[in-house]
């Protein structure tokens, strides 16, 4: 799809965030885990139809371990992908999960070695349609490389590229943009998104214990609110026995900037009613899609 052609309409539709617990040093043991929570959150009443696990779902979060779990893909956006020959396993487990629970799904991220780009590693999501189909990648565009004294020392580009391009992909009901994590603190990439016909912006990501109680559900309801679009993000459940603690409270927040769902640090599964009546009527009453002045700034959506 391009992000320069017309959204789909806005309708209703069901969102469910999985709050991945158990990952550990099997992956098997790990992909079959996240299958069964999948399956688990797709036999709700109402059934959802977007599904979404965590980032970095298939191995433990940390750099030392993104180049020993990543996995191929070899998906060129655009082009047929063919799910079956796939060099990734975790790639043909997502797929039939996706096309046995017949939902939209957001396979968290992946670590991804491309040997387009000389085997390079990536934090990768990938996107299945209700049939199984590969349709859309992101790749972390901004790398988690922070150093707060006495609290975290983390810098994923010591074994990860970030990636360079701006992701959504169209469903029925919806345009929906993509980012991973630490993409959340760069408001350029949800504007842009949110420019260009997104309505609802969804992040896995993986939030520690020094940022997380700061600025995990601040950053979402302030991309929420500067776009006026449905903000969701989903975490891994915390495990004290692993090396990073997860934060999680996987949460979703609407266009007025109200969180509208919220799990708290333990595995679950979190349910959201996407109503476009919100986003109309945020969008209606504070119209700041129509009052930017251009004529001062300039519009980060163009050009690039």
């Amino acid at each position: 799809m391009s992000l320069t052609s017309p959204p789909p309409a806005f309708k209703p539709f069901t969102l469910a965030l999985v709050q991945l617990g158990q990952v550990g040093a099997d992956k098997a043991a790990n992909l079959k885990h996240a299958r069964d929570m999948v399956l688990k959150a797709a036999s709700a009443k109402p059934k959802p139809d977007v599904v979404v696990l965590p980032e970095c779902f298939n191995s433990p979060y940390g750099h030392v371990h993104f180049p020993v779990y990543a996995e191929p893909i070899g998906f060129t956006p655009g082009q047929a992908y063919d799910i079956a020959s796939s060099p990734s396993e975790s790639v043909r487990t997502l797929s039939e999960v996706a096309r046995e629970t017949g939902v939209w799904l957001i396979g968290g991220s992946i670590p991804e070695r491309s040997a387009a780009d000389g085997g390079k590693v990536f934090n990768t999501a990938t996107v299945y349609s209700p049939a199984g189909e590969l349709v859309a990648m992101h790749r972390k565009v901004h790398l988690f490389d922070i150093d707060i004294p006495g609290k975290i020392t983390f810098k994923e580009s010591e074994t990860l590229t970030g990636g360079t391009t701006i992701n959504a992909f169209d469903t029925p009901f919806a345009r929906i943009g993509l980012g991973i994590c630490y993409d959340v603190r760069f408001p350029e990439l949800a504007m842009i998104s949110a420019r260009r016909g997104c309505q609802v912006l969804i992040y896995p990501g993986a939030f520690n214990l020094t940022t997380g109680p700061l600025h995990w559900e601040l950053l979402q309801r302030a991309r929420a609110v500067d776009n006026q679009v449905y903000f969701a993000m989903c975490s891994p459940a915390r495990d004290m026995t692993a090396g990073y603690h997860a934060w999680g409270h996987s949460l979703v927040v609407d266009p007025m900037g109200q969180v509208i769902a919220e799990t708290e640090h333990d595995e679950d599964i979190v349910y959201a009613r996407i109503d476009p009546k919100t986003f109309e009527e945020a969008r209606g009453g504070i119209p700041v899609t129509t009052q930017r002045r251009f004529d001062v700034y300039p519009d980060v959506s163009k050009g690039f």
